[in-house]
């Protein structure tokens, strides 16, 4: 559930998706009675209830020897002993994630620092790893894995043939954005051998964005990328002895071609990798066992569905290791189940007609489960726990006289908490509890002392639910103009975004703003409404979610055009003439294909770094949502915006990054060619050489705020008539 057509960049998921305000992981130590902290340049262990702090690694210490500046610590971890860290530091980006850097590795025990990897180019290390037994180091640098021991010394290249095509130890671009895989190795439980994922993508096309700005001759910047019909990039599980640097590969059934194995971890205390192979059209999954020694591989649970299967969520060893926990849709909701070592037995753990959004903590030693889920509203999130054995009944964990979005980060032993919580008209604030006893460690660290401090917005968003003329229900939230008169009537924006990957109606503060809008668009006179349509990740069942298969721009563009309309025809105060839409990424494209096919509803568009012909876009997403365009593409063409843009009579402006690696500039020129073609007049903004998230350089963020509230206010003008 937790996975833009067209995936948003990292920036923009952050900036465009209204959906939940999430915390920052905790560091916890391994038995959970504190945790770790970067602190004034230093690593700081606090110890709760008391909030005791103790210095780790003090910043005399995380200065290297003939230097007078300590290292900038981006994040750490200790060894399993706790007597070593290792510090990342000198971060740079990998397409989303600044994933390549330095590492240092700091013994606690002799005070010495050293630098880990020191003979290869800066900024160039990925993922380095102290081994189970706290004598090693691994680490990728230059799609190479390399392993050395922690005092720098006898440095070794455990794979030499990694190219920029041929990937080990992490993975190339379409499966870092669609799978969410990046780091691409694990120490085994004995810290002998290290299996990793090698991705060859060899036969894998450029696309080629050019760069028409930085010289007086542009050039291309070539990058990797598997279009929808396109074969994947081949994928193998390798378990490479340290001391050899021998690789056996995993003999996994089934060709490599058109499979996907986007999940991997050993078991526990074995010689074992558990893995899941994916088929091309994602909608079979297999979770294997393999023998590291043998490269044996043995199925031991297999799962069909109608539309896509999930990757799954790291796995959770149980009994000894007996048994291992999977999240499936397979009777109509998200559960968790049990599954026997043999695959001969599952166990249903999480009962009745609701979603588990997700795992919070397995807590095997009390028999529990702790999870977000919201059986009654969509549009909320909240803790729940039941019986890890399956026998037990729901139960709220979250106080029910806080509506809205709560986030939880647990300790592993389960005795304390950080509790966070927000929701369309609470800023978001956090506790520190006693999980054990559901108390603050402070009555002024409290939610409600926090809550009693914030004043209560004057107008507040409202939430609503609609039904369409198909019989659709769908939730929504509206924010009326400032001092509204229901006899006057008010120009309406509409937020979408409409795809598998995102929820935009939900309880959360930052429900009701439009953070690419300059100025207060309540004030000003707007009505606001956003709603989540079906296919859209919400706890609804998954037949709400999957009935979207084969189906956007189609399913997705109807439920969110019948609801508009159901809205305008029974609001008077909604003026029909004045009717804006926006979204961005896969909203962009639902903003385009609503213009194009409902144009006597929409009257004036803005759609940004949209996909405009489906046949474009990547294929691990594009085909796990719209099947594989074999024997017939009739489903893209039916759901891609090119195919209705001879439909637009409003007003539209499109914007684009010309170096969006995400969603190519050429969906922006497609469909430019495509409204030539039919003397559809609309305007267009180009960002050069902008990503994903037209963000980089110097005024463009408040530059495209400027555009956008400019073509909307003299296409859709605001305030009461």
């Amino acid at each position: 559930m937790k996975n833009v057509l067209f995936k948003l960049s990292i920036f923009v998921v952050a900036l465009c998706s209204l959906v939940d305000v999430k915390a920052q992981s905790i560091n916890w130590a391994k038995d959970g009675n504190s945790y770790y902290q970067i602190s004034s340049g230093e690593i700081v262990s606090i110890s709760p209830p008391k909030n005791e702090r103790k210095v780790v690694i003090s910043r005399a210490m995380l200065t290297p020897a003939g230097t007078s500046n300590s290292i900038a610590v981006r994040s750490f971890q200790l060894s399993a002993d706790g007597s070593k860290a290792l510090i990342y530091t000198n971060s740079k980006k990998v397409w989303r994630y600044d994933t390549r850097g330095d590492y240092w590795l700091a013994d606690l025990t002799t005070n010495k620092l050293t630098q880990i990897g020191k003979d290869k180019p800066e900024s160039s290390l990925m993922f380095a790893k102290i081994s189970p037994d706290g004598s090693k180091v691994a680490y990728v640098s230059k799609h190479n894995l390399y392993v050395e021991n922690v005092d720098g010394t006898g440095s070794k290249a455990l794979t030499t043939d990694g190219t920029d095509r041929l990937i080990n130890g992490t993975f190339d671009w379409v499966y870092e954005e669609e799978f969410d895989c990046r780091d691409g190795f694990r120490w085994s439980p004995d810290s002998k051998t290290i299996a990793y994922w090698q991705i060859d993508a060899t036969k894998i096309k450029n696309f080629l964005m050019i760069n028409n700005t930085d010289s007086i001759y542009p050039y291309t910047i070539p990058v990797e990328y598997p279009k929808v019909g396109e074969n994947p990039s081949v994928c193998k599980v390798g378990i490479v002895d340290v001391s050899s640097a021998k690789t056996n590969w995993l003999n996994v059934p089934g060709d490599n071609v058109q499979h996907y194995i986007p999940r991997m971890q050993w078991i526990p205390n074995s010689n074992e990798v558990i893995l899941q192979q994916l088929n091309r059209e994602q909608n079979e999954s297999k979770i294997f066992v393999c023998n590291a020694a043998t490269g044996d591989a043995k199925a031991l649970y297999s799962e069909k569905a109608k539309a896509w299967i999930d990757a799954q969520d790291e796995w959770k060893w149980l009994s000894d290791n007996k048994e291992f926990t999977i999240l499936s849709e397979k009777d109509g909701w998200n559960h968790l189940y049990r599954i026997s070592r043999d695959g001969k037995k599952e166990t249903l753990v999480t009962k009745g007609n609701y979603d588990v959004i997700d795992i919070k903590l397995i807590d095997e030693k009390n028999n529990m489960v702790y999870f977000m889920a919201s059986p009654t509203n969509a549009t909320q999130k909240y803790l729940y726990k039941t019986k890890l054995d399956g026998k037990g009944k729901l139960e709220l964990v979250t106080p029910s006289i806080l509506p809205g979005t709560h986030s939880y980060d647990i300790s592993p032993n389960a005795a304390f908490a950080r509790h966070t919580y927000n929701s369309s008209v609470v800023r978001p604030i956090t506790e520190w509890m006693n999980f054990t006893t559901g108390n603050p460690f402070t009555m002024d660290g409290s939610l409600t002392t926090q809550l009693s401090k914030q004043e209560a917005p004057k107008n507040k968003v409202e939430f609503f639910k609609v039904t369409t003329e198909d019989g659709i229900e769908m939730d929504g939230w509206m924010k009326k103009p400032d001092n509204f008169n229901p006899d006057k009537k008010y120009p309406v924006v509409f937020y979408v975004y409409g795809e598998p990957a995102s929820q935009t109606a939900g309880d959360t503060y930052g429900a009701g703003r439009n953070f690419l809008y300059a100025g207060d668009m309540a004030k000003d006179g707007y009505i606001y409404i956003s709603m989540d349509n079906r296919g859209a990740p919400v706890p609804k069942g998954s037949t709400w979610r999957k009935s979207i298969y084969k189906n956007i721009g189609v399913i997705n563009i109807r439920d969110q055009a019948m609801a508009a309309k159901k809205l305008l025809a029974s609001n008077a105060f909604m003026d029909k003439d004045r009717v804006a839409v926006w979204g961005w990424s896969g909203g962009g494209s639902s903003t385009l294909n609503l213009m194009f096919q409902y144009p006597e509803i929409y009257k004036t568009g803005i759609a940004i770094a949209a996909v405009g012909n489906q046949l474009t876009y990547d294929n691990i997403y594009q085909e796990r949502y719209m099947g594989t365009p074999f024997p017939s593409k009739e489903a893209y063409v039916k759901g891609s915006p090119v195919t209705y843009a001879k439909n637009l009579k409003g007003n539209l402006l499109y914007i684009h990054g010309t170096g969006d690696d995400n969603v190519h500039y050429q969906n922006a020129e497609m469909l430019i060619n495509e409204l030539i073609k039919n003397k559809k007049v609309f305007q267009l903004m180009s960002y050069p050489n902008r990503t994903h998230s037209i963000s980089e350089g110097d005024g463009t963020s408040e530059h495209l705020s400027l555009t956008y509230t400019k073509f909307l206010k003299d296409n859709c003008p605001p305030g009461a008539r």
